[in-house]
């Protein structure tokens, strides 16, 4: 054992100079990024405050269930103003004969379709809501989408200084997912990344177009399809 001893200490001295970091950050820079990162929470408590004084001036419907859409529809019908952000929501022309039936203007509402989560939802329509200046959105989805619609929601929106309001529509039936405990936890985590990243790099969705350009002739000629409980009467194609 005495002789194998020099060996030891010998391994274990290279060993831990290959793991010893070569750069180590000054203590001032550390300081500098503690300060900088308290500054700009501090900024934006302050700047979120003062939004969620402020009425609403946008809303933004999640996909997955017509119903919102519906719901949003009877809003803008009876007088709402807000512009609306549908975030991949139903098919094109079953939004559109959702407002065409309660004759809701459609000049106000805007389709996003590149979502594939709820992560994409608000990753999507985060430039949109910034070109219009929104600083206080109503996001539309359902009890049975909570809370990670509510989490991301102020994660992904709020680190951008945008008050998160959320209205609930109730769902008919049974819904067709279920949150998860992991997949909540692991949206929150990458939620959390997407924050700090979004600050200096944010895609855009190419197709992000006014229900106005929907055109349900063109639409008709190809086919589609709604959900059954919007219960909406499809133009015959004739």
């Amino acid at each position: 054992m005495s002789l194998l001893s020099p060996l030891y200490r010998r391994l274990v001295a290279q060993v831990r100079r290959l793991w010893r970091p070569r750069y180590r950050c000054p203590r001032w820079l550390w300081l500098v990024i503690l300060a900088g990162g308290m500054i700009w929470f501090s900024s934006l408590a302050t700047q979120l405050y003062r939004h969620a004084q402020q009425p609403p001036d946008a809303v933004l419907v999640l996909g997955g269930s017509i119903r919102r859409e519906i719901v949003v529809a009877d809003a803008v019908a009876q007088g709402s103003d807000l512009p609306v952000l549908i975030s991949h929501g139903a098919t094109p022309p079953c939004t559109r004969l959702v407002f065409d039936r309660v004759a809701a203007p459609i000049d106000q509402v805007w389709l996003e379709t590149c979502a594939e989560s709820t992560f994409d939802n608000y990753r999507y329509s985060l430039p949109t809501l910034q070109q219009w200046g929104v600083q206080h959105v109503v996001v539309v989805t359902s009890p049975t989408h909570l809370p990670r619609a509510q989490w991301l929601a102020q994660i992904l929106l709020g680190s951008h200084g945008i008050w998160v309001e959320m209205q609930l529509v109730e769902e008919i039936g049974i819904p067709a997912n279920v949150e998860n405990p992991l997949k909540t936890l692991l949206d929150v985590g990458r939620s959390l990344g997407w924050a700090i990243i979004s600050q200096i790099y944010q895609p855009a969705c190419a197709t992000v177009f006014p229900l106005t350009d929907v055109d349900l002739a063109e639409w008709t000629a190809t086919g589609f399809s709604c959900e059954h409980q919007a219960d909406i009467q499809i133009p015959d194609t004739e």
